[in-house]
């Protein structure tokens, strides 16, 4: 996400949260409700081809456990 929608959103959130209007509200809340749109459709083809890849790994039991990682890591950690 670029940093014009971080501080898009940002705004609006500090906007949202002066709101009193009940009508405005319940605007919003509706917009929300009507988002339905599936997450998978809003990421991108790479994003999409990772996740692909890794349930694919794990289908097929290349697993790595969170303590094997630990230990590679510990260094940095």
């Amino acid at each position: 996400m670029n940093s014009a929608n971080v501080n898009k959103k940002a705004e609006l959130i500090k906007w949202l949260l002066t709101v009193e209007d009940e009508f405005v509200l319940d605007q919003v809340a509706i917009l929300k409700m009507n988002d339905n749109r599936d997450w998978w459709t809003l990421i991108s083809e790479e994003e999409r081809t990772a996740i692909e890849n890794g349930l694919r790994d794990a289908d097929d039991n290349k697993l790595v456990t969170h303590s094997e990682v630990k230990k590679l890591y510990e260094k940095w950690l």
